[in-house]
Parts: structure tokens; C-alpha cells; sequence
């Protein structure tokens, strides 16, 4: 409590102090005014005139100060602007027009901006696995190596120090060029100021590390082996996105999207699977004619063209199979085919005119010892480049929810016809599949289903056709086998044993789509020519994809075709499930597409500016 007194005590006198203050400040007399000569026609007083004098001070030393910093400035050489920052004001077809001119000028100085060879010691990948783990920061390796790829960045830190990464087979290394390390400094000044992003380069120099600890290349060589000519698309990191580019320029879809190799190497990798599958087991791999006299081995609309020395009318082939029978009946019991066909149908998702399958024969088996095969190649194959049985799969594109796929075997199996009554609750007619009375029961069936899309003609074999697209193929998600076709669906497989009027044919289907299509052959002679007359009495009724007789494949037939099964699977469409793309277009290196005439006006200008190196 004494405490708090005394402080009482102290307030109340600094109080009264204060009080007393300010009332002697207003009793005193106003300050005296006056004019000063620095502020004419001012009256200030003395403490006024201080501070105007002091403020009137600091800006004039700031006046002072601004004005030597533009006479430095003024007086300073004006810094060039080189010539690769000009170019980035320029569109795409400027760029290349002044890239095309920096050629030409090389050439007329005797320069050689393609040279032949650059010695290249190791890949990247090679350089990344050798020497990831051997260098410390800051260090350089005693050993000399040479690289090669394009250029995909350039940063310059001066002139002395400038850092590519350098960029080939999907990977990355960085090159950092410092100047002191050249052979030559005049030639590092004009090689590094030539180079622009998208050029191939050859670099030759130690392996190190950066101080902030990046692998690296130091080159004392570097030499541009193949210049760009064209503004690579500056893309933020996220690729080049528009698909008719992509589709149309597969080279610079590789070069800016490193998935798109990868795609490419899935694809690879299932073809290189099959084939050693297929080699493991004693299959002969062999090659068939790619133009025809009749366009047989499927039910499919051809395309035409013309041999002008033997004035023939020739069909590219839509399936390699009567040939590959052809070579059984001779006695190669097993055989395959990895190859192209061409089908001139329309053009979606998961069609494009031509592509890839592979077909095998093998003498002895039939369709249930195919079944088997097919869980074998496609259930393994999915293991071994994927790591698991089951995958996910954006079957609606990227941004959609992806679907799981199980490719645990056995697969499941749906009989065509006993499944279709059960997925419908129908019963078709006993007179058999040939018969009016069927045709006319399921263009019935068709009506009550109120489906309305199916093209003209409505043949039996259509109809079914559509109804099993909509009602079975619907169910199978994870791989499943829809099998024992109708004979008027399989011109070509043989009568099923115990189905009368059905056939031993399977499909496979994954994600609702075929993937794979096989069956015990039709080895009688007869019974086969039988087929093809009601192939062609479908063709002169207005269906195109029917086939007509070939009666050489007819004639072997009679020479004698052991039991053998058949099969086909389309390459394309399984790239697409294991490499998770939703339309055909990605998985094909150069899809079909519609003309482009824009290029034309830029191939008309690089003529105009083109010049012949010596010895061209």
C-alpha cells in the first residue's frame, strides 16, 4: 500500500507539472514571423524556416544524385540485344523463316550445320544408371563421355555459363557449358549462341556434379548435329494437349509428351509377347500377300485397287486366314501371322481402316484347347507387363471414374443363342437360322425391342449380330467368351458337335469389346463351298461385307485340312486397355485422318529460301 502511494504521488505532481506548462506557453507572447531570402514572400517562423530549409536540402541532393545516375547511364555503351531474345517476340512462321536464313548463311560461310557422324559413347540412360550414384556434389569425373540428344531448355547464366537439358528416349541429363572448359573459347561463344531449343546436339565432356547437386555433363565439345527449324510449342509443362496436332504431327507429339513413347512401348511390348509365346511352342511366324484377287477370310467391305501392268482389279487383304489354312493343308502344322489389315468401314473410337492383328493355326486343336490358349496369352501377358491381373482402366477418357478389369482366369462363358433367350426371355424358331421364318421372328423381335439403328439390309446374321452388341456383349466387363455361333454368322468355323445348327466359334470380349475371335475350322471341301453360295446370295442382296467363293482356298481344302483351330486377336484394342486409352487413335503411330492442306503455304516458303550444301 506504500508502494502504490508513492506512484499516486508521482502522477499527480507529473500532472501539475504539465498543467503548468501549457499554461505558461499560453501566456507567453506568439512567436516572432519574418521573411527569409531563401522563401521570398513567405513570413516564417524561426523553427518554420528550419525545417522548409532542411526539407528544401534533401531535395535538392535527391535532384543531385538522380541526375549523375543518368549521366552514368548516358555514358555507358548500349547493351545489344542478342539475337535468340529478338527472336522470341516472332510468330512460328518468322522463327522459321530467320532460322532457315541462319542455315544458309552458315552454308555460304563454308559451314556444315548437318554434319555426317558425332561419336556418341553411351545413351542416357547409360549415363544416368553409371554415374547416378558414383559423383559427389561440386565434383568432376577424370573420364571423358560423349552424349547426344535434343535440346528441350536453355538457360543462360552470362556468357560464360549456360545449362541445356539435354533430352533423349524419355529421359533427361543436364549439360552445364561453362566456357573456361571449352577447347576452343571462340568456338563455345558461336556454337552457344547458335543453339536454340528443339536442336540435336552431340556433347562430349567429364561427368559431375553441380555444387547444388545436379548430375550433370561438362562439356569441353558441343556441337549442333541437326537444327530445329521450327518454334517448338511453349507448353507450362503440361505437354502438347491439342489432338488434331498430335494426330496429325506424330514426331512432334514424341518429342513434347513423353507418355506417348511409353504407349508405343506397351504396344511393343504385347506384339513381342505374343511372338514368343507363339515361338515357344513350335509356331512358324510367316508373311502373306497384302493385295488379293477376292477379298476373303472375313466378313468385311474391302478396299480396291488396281495392279496397271496385269490390269487386275486387287482387294487389300481384310484377313490373312485362307492363306494361312492354305500353308496348314501343306503341312506346316503351325503357323502365325503379326500383321496389317484394311477394312473400309467407318472410322470411331476403336476402328480406324487399318491395323494390326495377329492370327494363328494350329493343326490338331480345336476351339475349347484355343479357349485355353487365349486365358494363357492374354491373363499372362496382362501380369507380366503390368505387375497384376487386374488393372484400372478410363474406358470414358481421363477425367472419368476408370473401371477395374480382372484378368484372373478362367474367363467367363455365355452360349450366343441359349444366352440371348435368357437376356431377352425369348424362344427362336426350331425351323433353324437360315429359315425365313427366323429372319422374320427376330426383325420382329427387333421392333418389340424398339431398336431402330441397324442399317440396311436386316439379314439374319445382322440381327443377331446387333442383338448380341446390345444384350451380351453388355455383361462382360472383365474378359468373357461368347460362343457357338450361328453357322449363318461363321462361314468359315466348323458345325458345333452337340449344338445342331451352331458352330464351335468363341469370341472374347473385355470392356464390351472383342478383343479376340477363333473356332474349330471348317475342313470339309463341300460344306465349306455351301457356305460361301449363301455368303454370296447375302452379298447380291445388298451386303457388302459378305464374301464371296474363293475357289483356290476351296481346291486345298480338298487336298485335305487336318483338324485345326483358329485365331485372331486385334493388337490395337488390347494397347488400348493396357495402355489406358480410350480411342484407337492414341495407341496407332499415324492414325487415318482427313486431308490438311495448311501445310502447304510453308512448304512453298522453305523452297523459296532452301540452298543445296555442297555434294547434294
Amino acid at each position: 500500500n506504500k508502494e502504490k502511494r508513492k506512484r499516486g504521488v508521482f502522477r499527480r505532481k507529473r500532472t501539475l507539472s504539465y498543467i503548468t506548462r501549457i499554461m505558461a506557453d499560453a501566456a507567453a507572447p506568439a512567436p516572432e514571423l519574418k521573411e527569409y531570402p531563401e522563401f521570398p514572400g513567405q513570413k516564417l517562423s524561426k523553427s518554420e524556416y528550419k525545417k522548409m530549409l532542411k526539407r528544401q536540402k534533401a531535395e535538392e541532393e535527391k535532384a543531385a544524385k538522380a541526375a549523375a545516375r543518368a549521366e552514368r547511364e548516358a555514358n555507358q555503351p548500349t547493351k545489344k540485344k542478342s539475337a535468340e531474345d529478338s527472336e522470341a517476340d516472332l510468330d512460328p512462321t518468322q522463327y522459321t523463316e530467320n532460322r532457315i536464313k541462319q542455315v544458309i548463311a552458315q552454308k555460304q560461310a563454308g559451314g556444315h550445320p548437318y554434319p555426317h557422324k558425332f561419336h556418341v559413347s553411351m545413351q542416357l540412360k547409360d549415363f544416368i544408371a553409371k554415374y547416378e550414384s558414383v559423383t559427389k556434389d561440386g565434383e568432376q569425373l577424370d573420364e571423358e563421355v560423349s552424349l547426344a540428344g535434343r535440346i528441350m531448355n536453355k538457360r543462360a547464366s552470362g556468357n560464360s555459363l549456360i545449362f541445356y537439358d539435354l533430352c533423349a528416349e524419355g529421359l533427361k541429363v543436364q549439360v552445364t557449358a561453362e566456357a573456361r572448359a571449352a577447347e576452343s573459347l571462340d568456338d563455345f561463344k558461336a556454337t552457344h549462341e547458335r543453339t536454340r531449343r528443339g536442336d540435336i546436339v552431340g556433347v562430349r565432356g567429364k561427368p559431375g556434379r553441380t555444387r547444388k547437386g545436379q548430375l550433370s555433363l561438362f562439356p569441353s565439345l558441343t556441337q549442333i548435329l541437326t537444327p530445329c527449324l521450327h518454334m517448338l510449342p511453349r507448353t507450362e509443362g503440361s505437354g502438347l494437349k491439342d489432338q488434331e496436332t498430335r494426330y496429325r504431327m506424330r514426331f512432334l507429339d514424341l518429342i513434347m509428351n513423353n507418355n506417348v513413347r511409353d504407349t508405343f512401348i506397351m504396344r511393343s511390348n504385347i506384339i513381342r509377347y505374343v511372338r514368343k509365346y507363339l515361338d515357344d511352342r513350335d509356331f512358324v511366324e510367316v508373311e502373306t500377300p497384302m493385295m488379293n484377287m477376292i477379298a476373303g477370310g472375313a466378313t468385311a467391305k474391302p478396299f480396291i485397287t488396281h495392279h496397271n501392268d496385269l490390269n487386275m482389279t486387287l482387294f487389300m487383304r481384310i484377313a490373312p486366314e485362307l492363306y494361312l489354312k492354305e500353308l496348314v493343308v501343306g503341312g506346316m502344322e503351325r503357323v502365325y501371322e503379326i500383321g496389317r489389315q484394311f477394312r473400309n468401314e467407318g472410322i470411331d473410337m476403336t476402328h480406324n481402316p487399318e491395323f494390326t492383328t495377329c492370327e494363328f493355326y494350329q493343326a490338331y486343336a480345336d476351339y475349347e484347347d484355343l479357349m485355353k490358349m487365349t486365358e494363357e496369352i492374354i491373363s499372362g501377358m496382362v501380369k507380366e507387363l503390368t505387375g497384376s491381373y487386374v488393372i484400372q482402366y478410363h474406358a470414358n477418357g481421363p477425367d472419368e471414374e476408370p473401371v477395374t478389369i480382372d484378368f484372373t482366369p478362367p474367363f467367363r462363358r455365355i452360349s450366343m443363342v441359349s444366352g440371348l433367350e435368357e437376356a431377352l426371355n425369348i424362344k427362336f424358331p426350331e425351323e433353324g437360322f437360315g429359315s425365313q421364318e427366323c429372319e422374320d421372328f427376330l426383325k420382329k423381335t427387333l421392333k418389340d425391342l424398339n431398336i431402330t439403328d441397324l442399317p440396311l439390309p436386316h439379314t439374319t446374321a445382322r440381327m443377331l449380330d446387333k442383338l448380341v452388341g446390345d444384350y451380351l456383349e453388355e455383361q462382360l466387363v472383365n474378359p468373357g467368351f461368347i460362343c457357338d455361333h450361328p453357322q449363318i454368322m461363321s462361314p468359315l468355323a466348323k458345325y458345333h458337335r452337340s449344338l445342331p445348327g451352331m458352330t464351335e466359334r468363341f469370341e472374347l470380349f473385355v470392356n464390351k469389346r472383342e478383343l479376340c475371335n477363333a473356332y474349330t475350322e471348317l475342313n470339309d471341301p463341300v460344306d465349306q463351298r455351301d457356305r460361301f453360295a449363301e455368303q454370296a446370295k447375302a452379298k447380291s442382296s445388298g451386303d457388302d461385307e459378305a464374301m464371296l467363293i474363293d475357289e483356290m482356298f476351296v481346291t486345298s481344302l480338298e487336298y485335305g485340312l487336318p483338324p485345326t483351330g483358329g485365331w485372331g486377336l486385334g493388337i490395337d484394342r488390347l494397347t488400348m486397355m493396357l495402355a489406358d486409352h480410350n480411342t484407337i487413335k492414341e495407341v496407332l503411330l499415324f492414325p487415318m485422318m482427313k486431308p490438311d492442306t495448311t501445310g502447304h503455304q510453308v512448304a512453298d516458303d522453305m523452297k523459296k529460301l532452301s540452298v543445296k550444301e555442297d555434294g547434294a
